[in-house]
């Protein structure tokens, strides 16, 4: 009995010590069963799943990229002004020099990215599309730059709505509706699965709210409504094959 109660305290002491526990209650320590079972019906790609940004395991360079995007719509829904990177304007020594000859891909990225911003404040490009074999950490990267960024992370899968029309109403329910879920309210961030498996007509359906100009809907107020407005929130897509 004693040999038993020893592992079992030594259990709870591990259990506790893991960075991320749930509690570290010491009236826990009574019950090392229920809490190993709960440890062992937990998966692994869950429970050492990254928090936050500094814990991906990704490409560095598509990590800053991703994020670095998400942080030029902080103008239009935040109501901050990005400051521009000091490596996307480097000092050139030789002014009659090409400007792009020395410039590395990181920093003709940066410049894209740092293009300057529509007359309603959003970036040049409304969506992000990160492609790659399934298990490379997509959908995870997409959650932890949304939660780092300040969004709150709505996550859809085009290939279950078969429907160009329920497509449409939840891109726009997810990107022009406010977060009322916790005590902070955050923007939302549109994060699409599987894009590849959308059908034809649901993909013309998101190039027509990414292209929708403020113009439109102006007709009438019966228009406005069945159009909706601009596109005011960042939409990531998500494929395997590009």
């Amino acid at each position: 009995r004693r040999q038993v109660l020893e592992a079992s305290q030594q259990l709870s002491e591990i259990i506790n010590s893991e960075p991320g526990a749930e509690s570290s209650d010491p009236s826990m320590d009574t019950a090392p069963a229920a809490q190993e079972e709960s440890a062992s019906h937990c998966l692994w790609v869950d429970k050492f799943a990254p928090r936050r940004y500094m814990e991906l395991l990704s490409d560095d360079y598509t990590n800053r990229c991703l994020l670095k995007w998400l942080k030029l719509w902080d103008t239009v829904v935040f109501g901050k002004k990005t400051k521009p990177s000091p490596a996307a304007h480097p000092q050139l020594s030789h002014p009659k020099e090409h400007p792009n000859k020395w410039k590395t891909k990181v920093q003709l990225t940066e410049e894209i990215l740092e293009a300057e911003l529509d007359q309603h404040k959003r970036p040049k490009f409304k969506v992000a599309l990160l492609c790659g074999p399934p298990g490379l950490g997509k959908t995870t990267l997409a959650h932890v730059i949304a939660r780092h960024a300040g969004y709150n992370a709505v996550e859809m899968n085009a290939s279950d709505d078969r429907s160009p029309e329920a497509f449409r109403s939840r891109i726009e329910a997810a990107t022009q509706m406010r977060s009322v879920l916790g005590s902070h309210e955050r923007p939302n961030c549109l994060i699409i699965d599987e894009i590849d498996g959308a059908p034809a007509a649901s993909i013309n359906v998101l190039l027509a709210i990414i292209q929708r100009k403020d113009g439109e809907g102006e007709a009438g107020p019966g228009r406005r409504r069945r159009e909706g407005g601009l596109l005011l929130r960042p939409i990531i897509c998500i494929c395997n094959d590009q």
